[in-house]
């Protein structure tokens, strides 16, 4: 009977050690729950399996229902986009769609089709590539809906390469897609792909991804892109929330964590803000030098993470300082995730740092290396740690 109790509780929901996000989920904070996890690896130890990917990617994986989704992009002009299905627990592919871009797949080439990160709610994932394409899968790899938003729009442009990715709230999938065309945010029903909402935007160039965040009794959505600092309800698309920032980053995404938002600035500075419904909203403190280039910021225990070229920081929200600074081999393009008392962070030579941050000071307690590149995020789930490069999907775990 108790057995029966906890499947119905846990059917309408994702485990809480899953990884359903780019991050982890809405909120952006790049968090895991998991106790356990390794910290030592190599290419020839300590991986629970390693399987080939048929193209380059920088999204990250997301897993859910014991299922790792992954994207990635290939042929001439990374025109065939896939999305991929493996076994959470053996790696074994489950199946693999391929769809024809139908946007210009022309970018910087650091970047590629694959960047944005797909989101799945454990019964369907969602994938968005660089070119436009916007494709729905239900758990078994059945097509549920596939739009072209060049085709919707056909003044979006791709230029550099977008890499926003989508979030989904409530059976709203998010949409972020600022370019230097027809720039939009949209908030797009899952079940049938149609426009809820959409919101025109300035033209830019934008690579962060959205955030939710409580506003009152309401769910609203940041899409950080310029000043000041807006959030529109997820049901509506009304703008319900704005605060007065200038230089905001347009590269690392704000995070949201116990009751304050994380504003990323262009210089790597994090402007820490207490939201209010009644547009009182207070600054709490602005932390120099947390970040820099294309990792995000992470909130915990009273503490705020970020990624230099350099360097693991640290900055102690309450005494209001650096608290550290811990130097590692750079460059970075993913962000830091915290699981258990430790900080895990990848370099773009597929060296992954494990800090303990469980004191006052932090300690380098491994360095682990896969001799391959690795551009995108750690994801954390059930007691395993997923890395991506262009070529391989790795499944670090017993």
């Amino acid at each position: 009977m108790k057995r029966l109790i906890l499947v119905v509780l846990l059917g309408g929901s994702l485990l809480a050690a899953d990884w359903p996000a780019f991050r982890g989920g809405a909120d952006g904070r790049g968090i895991s729950t998991e106790t356990g996890l390794p910290t030592e690896w190599s290419k020839d130890s300590g991986l629970r399996w390693k399987v080939a990917l048929p193209g380059r990617g920088l999204s990250n994986p997301v897993i859910a229902g014991g299922k790792v989704y992954v994207t990635s992009c290939s042929a001439y002009r990374e025109k065939r986009l896939h999305v991929l299905c493996f076994d959470e627990k053996t790696g074994k592919k489950l199946w693999e769609r391929q769809f024809v871009a139908t946007g210009n797949t022309a970018c910087h080439p650091v970047t590629n089709m694959a960047a944005p990160t797909p989101v799945t709610d454990g019964k369907s994932v969602y994938a968005l590539f660089a070119s436009g394409d916007l494709v729905a899968l239900d758990a078994e790899g059945t097509l549920l809906w596939y739009r072209s938003l060049v085709g919707d729009y056909p003044e979006v442009t791709n230029q550099v390469g977008m890499a926003s990715s989508p979030i989904l709230v409530d059976d709203v999938l998010l949409l972020p897609m600022d370019n230097i065309g027809d720039s939009f945010f949209a908030g797009v029903d899952a079940k049938t792909g149609k426009n809820l909402w959409r919101n025109k935007r300035g033209q830019r160039l934008n690579w962060a991804t959205p955030v939710t965040f409580k506003v009152g009794d309401k769910t609203a959505v940041l899409f950080q892109g310029g000043s000041p600092a807006s959030a529109v309800d997820v049901k509506t698309g009304k703008e319900i929330w704005s605060y007065a920032a200038s230089d905001l980053s347009t590269i690392p995404s704000s995070v949201f964590a116990d009751g304050v938002l994380f504003l990323t600035s262009g210089g790597g500075d994090v402007l820490a803000v207490k939201p209010s419904a009644d547009g009182k909203n207070e600054e709490l403190f602005r932390a120099r030098n947390v970040t820099a280039g294309y990792p995000s910021p992470v909130a915990y225990k009273g503490k705020l993470y970020g990624l230099t070229k350099v360097a693991v920081t640290c900055y102690d929200m309450e005494g209001k300082k650096e608290l550290w600074k811990q130097r590692v081999e750079g460059s970075f393009s993913g962000s830091p995730v915290i699981a258990d008392g430790k900080l895990y962070a990848v370099n773009e030579k597929g060296r992954t740092f494990v800090l303990d941050i469980s004191s006052e000071s932090a300690k380098v307690i491994a360095r682990n290396d896969l001799d391959d590149t690795i551009q995108a995020t750690p994801a954390v789930a059930n007691g395993a740690i997923f890395l991506r490069s262009d070529k391989w999907l790795y499944c670090v775990g017993k």
